[in-house]
């Protein structure tokens, strides 16, 4: 009986086999979904949908961008964390993602447990804009102008734990000023108000906030990496601008469920990384002030680990409360 039941579960095993390689052989026979968890406008989707474009053309199916805005990036996220392993859900996550644990008590998924990292798409500097009509030229005059109006300057983010909502956080921190955060649904309906003024203030990824500086509806005071960017060259950083030691870099990486077949994920990778060299996607990554990306898998699994452990001590020493 025994040796009947061996039998029978080997059978199972390379019948599923059977089935796997059958599957991925066919893959992808339809389109492909690639989830961007904030609104369109803003850098998020200003990244993905180039490279949706270009995967759709490696790949020979359609890529569809489906944006699941809302809850900092989470809401996208725990959607594509739910969604059948089978390579035809991509997720496109942020730093945000791994802030998140650190911010939100109840999450719908384990960012390091339900998805398998493919790679990082691309990196950026954000940048410290402000309202026009705000009485203020450089980070040191913000500064001033902070502590001596507490509790009026409005900062805005795409939402609770998004990468502007933490860098807003430890600007106010390190400057020891009192400002308010705004959390919005996205980069794009957030800048819409910090062009009209109901909020003053934002550390904005250099996508969304270098199309609005180049049409002169804000103004730009430094930058939020340790080091000068090529693609604003006449701003400062934030560091040598009154806060020493202020250091912040948004990247973009591509993830797809857990349980995904590996052949998949490698073929995702490898087409993503030619994607990456496509002179097209080189020009979009121009506009918007990033670098292409291209860590391997375990390279980037590991760097989320790190990113997730550092933006956790952060929140923490800066007084972000889970909410």
């Amino acid at each position: 009986m025994k040796a009947i039941s061996l039998i029978k579960t080997g059978a199972v095993a390379l019948a599923a086999c059977a089935f796997c390689a059958s599957a991925y052989a066919k893959w992808p026979e339809k389109a492909i979904t690639l989830v961007v968890p904030f609104s369109p406008g803003g850098t998020t989707d200003m990244v993905g949908r180039p490279l949706a474009q270009l995967l759709s053309k490696e790949l020979g199916q359609p890529v569809i961008v489906d944006n699941r805005a809302g809850a900092g990036g989470t809401l996208g996220a725990g959607y594509a964390a739910r969604a059948h392993p089978d390579g035809y859900t991509i997720f496109l996550a942020t730093i945000a993602h791994t802030i998140a644990p650190a911010i939100y008590q109840h999450l719908p998924y384990n960012f390091e447990k339900d998805f398998e990292p493919i790679t990082v798409v691309a990196s950026v500097p954000n940048v410290l804009i402000v309202n026009k009509k705000l009485p203020v030229n450089s980070t040191q005059e913000l500064i001033d102008y902070a502590k001596k109006h507490p509790g009026q300057i409005n900062f805005g983010s795409a939402g609770i734990g998004s990468t502007e909502d933490l860098a807003g956080e430890m600007f106010k921190s390190m400057t020891k000023t009192d400002m308010v955060h705004v959390p919005y649904k996205g980069g794009a309906p957030m800048m819409a108000d910090l062009i009209s003024g109901q909020i003053q203030m934002a550390i904005e990824t250099s996508g969304s906030a270098g199309a609005q500086i180049k049409a002169g509806t804000v103004k730009a005071l430094a930058v939020s990496t340790a080091k000068q960017s090529k693609y604003f060259p006449t701003l400062p950083t934030i560091a040598a601008s009154g806060v020493p030691g202020y250091d912040f870099q948004t990247w973009y990486g591509i993830l797809v469920p857990t349980g995904t077949p590996v052949e998949i994920r490698d073929t995702i990778y490898k087409d993503t990384v030619e994607a990456l060299k496509d002179p097209k996607l080189a020009q979009v990554f121009n506009t918007l002030g990033a670098d292409p990306g291209g860590m391997t898998p375990a390279e980037f699994k590991t760097y989320i680990a790190d990113q997730t452990k550092k933006w956790g001590e952060v929140a923490q020493t800066v007084g972000m409360k889970k909410n």
